[in-house]
């Protein structure tokens, strides 16, 4: 059996993560990159595909009590036994060149014997590496890929399952650590780390960073380890943010709507730039925007809706037979066919994430404007396709409502840039003419008056969550009869337990897909910003209070949540879910801020 996946926790160095489980076991981490080849993969298989677990011996499942040192991902994990009591502490140092875990054990009571077991599996799991003694070490190599082991106990060898061991007994007030370094193959061993100065230097660099955080409304905490998932899910190389730590974890247990999430989504890149300036992190919001400008640049009608780390475009999906899936979620996948999409929302993405930066008084860049214009230019003459919309289905374009609004707030970002700065030049008559023409047919072709409420898309009768951003985006204001009958359709049309899907699964699913999903945490926010903004106040708290309790004992949203087995789902930790809770906190209590 799995791992709930809210059992696991995050430690990362910003450029790659890890998952650590309540059993003290290291079931997910990718070297060097957050998109690499996995060298523990338990998580997405069985124990043969890769892990690392340290806990007191004999003992075989979750630790008495685990958190982060405050504000830092510095993670503590504690037993409690008959003999004592022992603390495992693990981080992933901001590193210099090569990616390192370090892990301390420490004996707190009494004399415990702790046993650790690495099992390297290279390449998701599929490659066995050679591992032999090396200056006192081991090192692993597999292809391109080596590891160092460094431990402080004396290792072995033992048996036919290419597992390296160490038993050994700490007692109160001892400690040992271990360090494990990857680099290429091909090179040389890089500096060793001292364990010690690193968690003293990573605990110290943390804090600082979170100290920064200008919110100090209720749920501060909550708030600050949602900011520090975000910076550890961010590329620092390049500012590019990633969705998710994982692929395929299951949007429903045993089925198949499994993605690889490890890329940049450009969806993301107005809510995210939002919540990091709202929150006093303009440098962190700033490398974000550079990573946009990078990713976009080159011809319009290739904009993707998606990207890799430094802004790769080719992310070929493909499956992984050889693992079993998260709970036998299959297939595995890595890569993400969905990169070949049209989704015209994220034109408006785009457009409305350049002009927050503009108003956010960020350095500006004397190429930006031209890009803009340009891609104007492509959307005024494609905006009329359909497209497979902000859920990347996979069962047919069609004329989706939300995408059509975000045309919208492409066009009216480029008319109030040139009403605020005539000098930038540009067909302020053509982009107003565009905006009419797109809200008039919005309003006439995606709304229904009988049901009071917009629609997925045009025609239809059903209900998307994204509908929920039309007063956020401006193309109607809050006060507004058919933002109301909206609020009040989607919530009740796809509510379950109090929070909210993105869309019905029910009969033939716009996505093309078989089986269901939970929730989604992200609309389930969108919801009590809309509350908010239409007057709901309380609601819209109360409903904020049971989405930032929904979030695992050390504070990490998946993807979805399901109200009924009252598990997470999906990918995880959410960037998407995160973003969410971070806004909808400033929105409600923003402006409760220290003086």
């Amino acid at each position: 059996m799995h791992p709930r996946i809210e059992d696991y926790a995050l430690i990362g160095d910003e450029q790659t993560a890890a998952l650590i489980g309540m059993d003290g076991s290291v079931d997910w981490l990718c070297l060097p990159r957050f998109d690499s080849g996995a060298c523990f993969a338990r998580l997405l298989g069985e124990e043969e595909n890769g892990h690392w677990r340290i806990a007191p011996q004999g003992v075989q499942g979750p630790c008495t009590r685990r958190a982060y040192r405050p504000d830092t991902l510095v993670l503590d994990t504690e037993w409690e036994t008959d003999e004592g009591a022992i603390r495992v502490t693990d981080l992933m140092p901001q590193r210099d060149k090569a990616p390192d875990v370090v892990r301390i054990v420490e004996g707190l009571r009494g004399r415990v014997t702790v046993r650790s077991a690495l099992r390297l599996r290279f390449d998701y799991g599929w490659i066995i590496p050679w591992m032999r003694r090396a200056d006192g070490h081991r090192v692993a190599i597999g292809g391109p890929d080596a590891v160092w082991f460094r431990s402080e106990p004396e290792v072995r060898t033992w048996g036919e399952d290419f597992t390296t061991y160490s038993e050994f007994t700490v007692a109160e007030g001892e400690s040992v650590a271990f360090v494990l370094t990857w680099h290429p193959s091909h090179e040389s061993r890089p500096p060793l780390v001292d364990p010690w100065e690193a968690l003293r230097v990573s605990v110290d660099d943390w804090q600082a960073w979170a100290a920064r955080c200008c919110y100090h409304g209720p749920h501060r905490d909550a708030v600050v380890r949602s900011l520090i998932t975000l910076k550890a899910l961010t590329y620092v190389p390049t500012g590019g943010i990633v969705a998710a730590l994982t692929t395929s974890l299951p949007e429903e247990m045993g089925g198949v709507r499994n993605w690889d999430y490890r890329y940049c989504w450009l969806r993301d890149s107005t809510l995210a730039l939002g919540a990091l300036l709202a929150a006093g992190y303009q440098d962190e919001a700033e490398a974000w925007r550079n990573w946009l400008l990078r990713a976009v640049a080159g011809d319009p009608a290739d904009l993707q809706i998606m990207y890799g780390l430094a802004g790769e475009r080719r992310l070929p999906e493909c499956e992984l037979p050889w693992l079993s899936g998260y709970g036998d979620s299959r297939p595995v996948r890595i890569g993400n066919g969905a990169v070949d999409q049209l989704q015209l929302d994220v034109y408006g993405e785009v457009m409305d994430s350049l002009s927050l930066a503009r108003t956010a008084g960020m350095s500006p860049r004397p190429h930006i404007w031209s890009l803009q214009c340009a891609l104007m230019k492509w959307l005024r003459d494609n905006w009329r396709q359909p497209d497979e919309g902000l859920w990347e289905v996979r069962g047919g374009r069609r004329q989706f409502v939300h995408s059509k609004v975000m045309v919208w707030v492409a066009a009216d970002r480029a008319v109030r840039a040139l009403e605020e700065h005539p000098d930038l030049g540009g067909d302020l008559a053509g982009w107003r003419a565009l905006r009419d023409e797109v809200h008039r047919e919005v309003c006439e072709r995606g709304y229904d008056p009988e049901r009071g409420t917009f629609t997925q898309y045009y025609g239809s009768r059903d209900l998307d969550a994204a509908l929920l951003l039309i007063p956020r985006v401006g193309f109607l204001p809050p006060d507004d009869p058919r933002v109301a009958g909206t609020v009040d359709a989607v919530r009740a049309e796809l509510g379950h337990g109090g929070l909210l899907r993105r869309y019905s699964t029910d009969g033939a699913p716009v996505d093309g897909l078989p089986g269901d999903e939970g929730t989604f945490l992200a609309c389930s926010f969108w919801l009590a910003d809309a509350l908010h903004m239409t007057g709901r106040t309380q609601e819209a708290r109360e409903l904020f209070e049971r989405l930032v309790g929904l979030a695992n004992d050390v504070g990490l949203l998946a993807e979805e949540y399901d109200p009924t087995t009252g598990r997470h789902l999906g990918n995880f930790p959410q960037a998407f879910s995160h973003i969410g809770l971070v806004n909808t906190a400033l929105a409600l209590f923003g402006a409760q801020k220290a003086g």
